[in-house]
This record gives C-alpha cells, structure tokens and sequence, in this order.
C-alpha cells in the first residue's frame, strides 16, 4: 500500500511538473509569436516606404533592440556610402538606421523624416515602432547648392536648387522640426563635404558657402554638435575619390569616413566604437544579401 502510495505521489508530482512546464513555455511562446507578429508588421511597413528597402544593403530593415540606444543617420548619397561602416563600427553598441531614400536638398527633408515617422511609428501604425531616436545625425548641402537642368547636373545651363537664403531658411525650418518633434533627442550637424575641381554640376566654392551658413543657423540652437565632415573630407576625398570631378568616394574613402561619424556619435552617446571591419569585408556583406533578392 505505501509503494501504490508513493507511486501515485509520484506520478502527480511529475504531472504537476509537466504542467507547470508547459504553462511555463507557454507565455514565452506566445511572447515570440507576439514579436515576431510585431516584425512582420514593421518589416512590412518599412519595405513599403521606397523601392530601395528590400533591395539595397544599405536600406534593409533594422530590427529594434530595446537594450540598445537607437541612432538614425539622415543624410545624401555620401552617407548611403559610409552607413555600413557606422553599423560595423556600433555593432552592439549602438542601433544604427538611415532614411529609406537619398536625403537631397533642404526643401525635402521635413515631407521625408514626416513620411518615415507616420509609416513606422506608432499611433499611425498599429504594432509600429514605439521607441524614440536617442541620436539623430543629419546633413543636407550636397544637392542644394548643385545646379541642373531637368534633373541633370548643368553647372553652365542649370539652375541651383537652393539659394543660399533658401538653404538657410530651410535649415531653420528643419532644427525647429527636429527639436518639436524629438524633444530628447541628441542632434549632430554633419557639414557638407567638398566639391572637387571638374565636378560637372557644382561650383568649387560653393560648398563652402553653404558651409558657412549652416555653422551660423546652427549657433543660433543650443545643443548641436557639429561633425566637421568637410574638412575632415580633403584629404580622403585627394587619395579616395570615385573618379576626377566625382564628388563620391572609393569604398576605403567611405570607410574612413564612416569611422568618423561612428566616433563622433559615440562621443556624444559615452560609449566605445568596434575595430571597424574592411571595405572587402562589409562589400561581402552587401553582395550576398543583394544576390539574395
């Protein structure tokens, strides 16, 4: 009788641990059903924004970790070269996104940070992200103060884009934007980087001038930091340039100056940035996941 007793003890007490498991599992299964609901929704959305962000490394989608300050980089094609290197140099550190297109001139940035924040954020989606940037790093320049003729670039024919009165109004109209809207957030100004001699749709000169107009709108807001990415751009852009009179960058050039804007955000966010890898390396990265699609 004591054996069919403590056999039956026994057998509840594996039940009841059974049970216990099971409805211990359950939660978290749940949990990871909920999350990865939540992805597909956000994934979704944030493809839907361009024709860039399911195809192009540099555009994918980043998941949120909540353990980690979230960075986001606004800025031109110079910054689509040097993102991956900004990643790499934050990996684990640090949440690094971008804007899903090509920043452009001045006039567009306020209907391009308003179109990204109304797809992906919520109350405008339901399951969207409900975090805030901790760090937003943002440049406009390049295409402001270029000059084209039916969207070419046309330094003799064309007509510049902005006025260097319009670049500055605009300038306020977006650190007014930014400090309404993301209150908490840590803001870093990226000057334009340079214009070389030969480029077929800017004037050398001009990037100074503009320069020059930004640094003033900026010391009229507390609480900007300025990334000096045009004179630290020089030389990068005499050993590294993507071709005579090409305002762009060999891989190495947006390396280096990925590793800029990487220390500069640390800086402001008191963390430490990784060995960034090489340009064969993340170039790698960007070949498989684009052979994928």
């Amino acid at each position: 009788m004591k054996k069919y007793s403590k056999s039956m003890n026994r057998r509840k007490s594996l039940k009841l641990m059974a049970i216990g498991s099971i409805s211990m599992l359950f939660p978290f299964r749940l949990l990871s059903n909920v999350a990865s609901q939540v992805n597909n929704v956000c994934k979704n959305a944030w493809e839907s924004l361009s024709k860039f962000t399911a195809k192009r490394y540099q555009f994918r989608y980043i998941e949120p970790k909540i353990d980690l300050p979230n960075v986001f980089i606004y800025g031109d094609s110079i910054s689509i070269g040097y993102t991956e290197y900004v990643r790499a140099s934050l990996k684990g550190k640090a949440s690094v996104y971008r804007l899903h297109v090509n920043g452009g001139a001045s006039d567009g940035f306020i209907s391009k940070m308003e179109k990204l924040r109304k797809t992906m954020f919520q109350p405008f989606l339901k399951g969207g992200w409900n975090f805030e940037w901790d760090l937003i790093h943002f440049n406009v320049g390049l295409h402001d103060l270029k000059y084209a003729v039916q969207g070419k670039l046309d330094k003799v024919n064309g007509t510049q884009i902005s006025t260097l009165n319009e670049y500055e109004k605009n300038l306020h109209s977006i650190i007014k934007y930014l400090k309404e809207t993301y209150p908490n957030v840590k803001l870093i100004f990226a000057t334009t980087t340079p214009v070389p001699e030969g480029e077929p749709g800017r004037i050398v000169g001009d990037d100074i001038k503009f320069n020059q107009i930004a640094l003033k709108v900026m010391k009229d807001y507390k609480g900007i930091t300025i990334n000096d990415l045009y004179t630290f751009s020089i030389p990068v852009l005499e050993k590294h340039n993507a071709g005579n009179g090409n305002v762009h960058y060999e891989h190495e050039g947006a390396r280096l100056q990925g590793i800029r804007v990487a220390e500069v955000i640390s800086e402001q966010l008191g963390i430490t940035t990784n060995e960034c890898p090489s340009t064969k390396e993340i170039i790698s990265q960007l070949k498989q996941y684009e052979g994928k699609i």
